[in-house]
């Protein structure tokens, strides 16, 4: 029974340990929230006050309202873990009553029976009446293990009765910490609300501006189009060469048994002719799928691959041929797996992509400000590549897109979760 008491409180313990560090990251992580709150807020103001497009505004909204969300999950998920720290102390301490009340009543009765023989002549009488020597040695023996028995017990109810003050202590500074947390959960679930109703008046005010706001998402659209045809004109320029570069040493390899036509059957395909080594680099990359780090250290998706309904007017489409991910001011990308850098170029006065081949598969990393690689270098995971570029409204956005040959895939369920 003892040892289950005591497998019970190390238990309790342990889950009291992580819960506090837990709740430590918590709050980091939403003060680190409330940062980026701060920070659209401020980002509001200035698109307010420069007159820039409604679409604009609704977007910097939605953003803030998802944050404002996550702040509310944050602070819910705080005030579960302090709910399950109060109900283990609340355990402890009735556990501890418990204890304390057997540990006095003992003592009390142990106290009484001591002060009925506490007479010196007594105590001399019960070793005078032993009937041999061995009997008197054990009967001062019991009276010294009785002494000492009597101390240990006194200590024991002093250490519990420390340990109670102290788990009250806890849990009071615990349910003032609750108390406060549901206030601040009523706060930010109001803040929400405001927040939602502004979003609906920007949202109405966009309805107003419908031809303005559709022609500058065909604007975006025809320049993403562009982009996209000239990312395809890269990766097949890079196939080209490979295969090219794959004929020569095979030619060069087997001079005699190559011919004319298997040179250029290799050079004219449309998909990279692997190698066995390419074959190997092939099959590790698809391995790894669902297991690639991310392309930058910190980010979030803001934008799906595919065709997707615009946030305002569902009936309009949008296309995207890879994933968005917002970072931080000042991020790098970095690569996502080892390979070979094949293409750097420029596919705007402002922005500039790189392309790296992993077999038979390519990641394309696109808006780019400054590249630390070169075409032709070999790269290793996570190796940083080049800075992302930050735009007038504020905004990191790395594109990030994986191709087989020229055959495009969803990039995120190629991520590690």
């Amino acid at each position: 029974m003892q040892k289950k008491i005591i497998t019970l409180l190390f238990i309790c313990l342990t889950s009291l340990a992580w819960s506090q560090q837990t709740q430590e990251e918590l709050e980091q992580r939403k003060s680190k929230i409330q940062d980026e709150i701060r920070e659209k807020e401020k980002m509001l103001q200035e698109v307010r006050g420069q007159e820039k497009s409604v679409g604009k505004l609704l977007q910097i909204q939605k953003e803030k309202i998802g944050l404002k969300e996550k702040l509310i999950n944050t602070t819910e998920k705080q005030t579960k873990l302090l709910s399950n720290d109060m109900y283990i102390n609340q355990v402890q301490i009735n556990k501890l009553k418990k204890d304390l009340v057997v540990l006095k009543d003992d003592y009390a009765e142990m106290i009484l029976k001591s002060y009925k023989s506490r007479s010196q002549q007594s105590r001399v009488m019960f070793m005078l009446s032993s009937e041999n020597f061995l009997q008197a040695y054990k009967r001062l023996q019991y009276m010294k293990q009785y002494s000492s028995y009597r101390k240990m017990q006194g200590d024991e109810i002093k250490d519990k009765s420390t340990k109670l003050s102290d788990y009250n202590a806890k849990l009071s500074g615990q349910k003032t910490e609750k108390v406060k947390l549901l206030g601040e959960q009523e706060k930010q679930r109001q803040d929400l609300e405001k927040e939602k109703i502004e979003q609906e008046k920007i949202a109405n005010s966009l309805k107003k501006s419908k031809k303005q706001i559709t022609a500058e998402i065909k604007k975006k659209q025809q320049e993403s189009k562009r982009i996209d045809a000239q990312i395809q004109k890269m990766i097949r320029e890079a196939i080209a060469e490979a295969n090219r570069k794959t004929a020569a040493a095979k030619a060069k390899a087997s001079p005699k048994t190559t011919t004319a036509a298997e040179t250029k059957k290799i050079e004219s395909s449309t998909k990279i002719v692997l190698t066995p080594e390419g074959q190997l680099i092939s099959n590790n990359f698809k391995a790894n799928k669902g297991r690639l780090p991310w392309p930058v250290e910190k980010g979030d998706i803001t934008s799906s691959y595919g065709d997707q309904p615009h946030p305002v007017y569902p009936s309009i489409r949008v296309h995207n041929s890879g994933i968005d991910i917002t970072t931080e001011s000042g991020a790098s990308a970095r690569a996502v797996f080892g390979g070979e850098v094949t293409q750097v170029q420029m596919i705007s006065p402002l922005k500039k992509a790189v392309i790296i081949k992993h077999g038979d598969f390519f990641t394309i990393y696109q808006n780019l400000s400054t590249v630390n690689v070169s075409v032709g270098d070999k790269v290793v995971a996570k190796q940083n590549i080049g800075k992302i570029r930050t735009d007038s409204d504020g905004k990191t956005i790395l594109k990030f897109m994986i191709s087989q040959n020229t055959i495009p895939n969803n990039p995120s369920p190629w991520l590690s979760r």
